[in-house]
């Protein structure tokens, strides 16, 4: 969340008090080949959340990442100030 890269979420109720999460989140470099991984590790993650039966994590490059998006605390733990 730090560094910027999920730009929305959101949960759905579902039938039989379950949830759904929809993720939309992008990464440092379009180029990146661990786009896909990225995007199942996060989903994996997400579906261990109690009550959550279903996730989906798209990939976008709308806006594209950038620097500024790091949020303060990141970039104190990553040395930019």
């Amino acid at each position: 969340m730090d560094l910027g890269l999920v730009y929305s979420m959101e949960v759905e109720q579902q039938p039989e008090n379950a949830f759904k999460v929809n993720v939309a989140m992008t990464l440092t470099a379009p180029g990146c080949g661990m786009g896909p991984a990225i995007a199942e590790d996060a989903k994996s993650k997400i579906l261990l959340v109690p009550g959550v039966a279903d996730a989906d994590v798209r990939i976008t490059w709308d806006p594209p990442w950038n620097q500024s998006m790091i949020s303060e605390e990141g970039r104190m733990k990553l040395g930019l100030v």
